[in-house]
């Protein structure tokens, strides 16, 4: 995010990253570009957003020590999985302005889609604010509720979990045919992301993209008769993703 930030033009000297242990990458872009890394959280006086990229597990630790930061009224822009809107308000401030989001990693090569719901105390401009920084890694889509953010997180946050291990079973399945690895692994790979290129770039539905590759009882249509029956590929994905989006509720305490 901070990379297409920096893209899109945001001046380096508005951002300041907190972080004790930044990763080698975000600590060379950090470094590149001048931006201050762990001042004195006193010393912020202006703070315009506070964007919290902390592992859920860790946010009741870090959330206490950022109070001074709100003196500013600052927009509190969340994609931490499973963390309420109330969790933060409850240590933040009642009237504290707060959106949740939920991004993917695509997002690290500017394809991502982030969706994103705000309490009462967001302003419209502030909504406007968190799309424009959201959507330098992709597409922002606002929901109508908080609960649709657990449903977001399972399926385009986790989501790309899912095409990753279906490329691995695709090339596990080529494997067992006799194909070796790496060339099993070749045609898993660029046939996943040559489709999802698809995808994105026509005006086709999924649908119809998958009915156009399928001729009546070819080989695609056998694949499909297993993939489509009453115990494929859908009652497992729907499965797959209900328990995805009851584990983002359960780390919401």
């Amino acid at each position: 995010m901070l990379e297409g930030w920096l893209k899109a033009g945001v001046p380096a000297a508005k951002i300041i990253g907190l972080d004790p242990k930044p990763p080698q990458e975000m600590a060379e872009l950090i470094a590149i570009n001048n931006i201050a890394l762990n001042p004195a959280i006193a010393s912020i006086t202006d703070a315009e957003v506070i964007l919290l990229a902390v592992k859920p597990q860790l946010m009741a630790d870090v959330l206490p020590s950022l109070l001074p930061l709100m003196r500013s009224k600052p927009l509190v822009l969340s994609i931490a999985a499973g963390k309420t809107i109330a969790g933060f308000e409850k240590i933040l401030g009642a009237d504290a302005a707060v959106i949740r989001a939920m991004p993917n990693t695509p997002a690290a090569i500017g394809r991502g889609i982030t969706g994103m719901v705000g309490n009462a105390h967001v302003t419209s401009a502030q909504m406007v604010l968190a799309e424009t920084l959201l959507a330098s890694t992709g597409e922002v889509l606002r929901v109508k509720n908080e609960e649709a953010i657990d449903f977001v997180t399972a399926v385009s946050g986790s989501g790309p979990a899912y095409v990753f291990y279906l490329a691995e079973c695709l090339a596990a399945a080529g494997e067992k045919l006799g194909l070796p690895a790496d060339i099993a692994m070749q045609l898993a790979r660029a046939t996943v992301s040559g489709s999802g290129e698809l995808l994105h770039q026509s005006d086709l539905d999924a649908a119809t993209l998958r009915q156009n590759v399928t001729s009546p009882n070819g080989t695609t249509y056998a694949a499909l008769h297993v993939l489509m029956a009453d115990d494929g590929l859908r009652p497992l994905m729907e499965k797959a993703v209900a328990a995805a989006a009851r584990r983002s509720k359960e780390l919401a305490g």
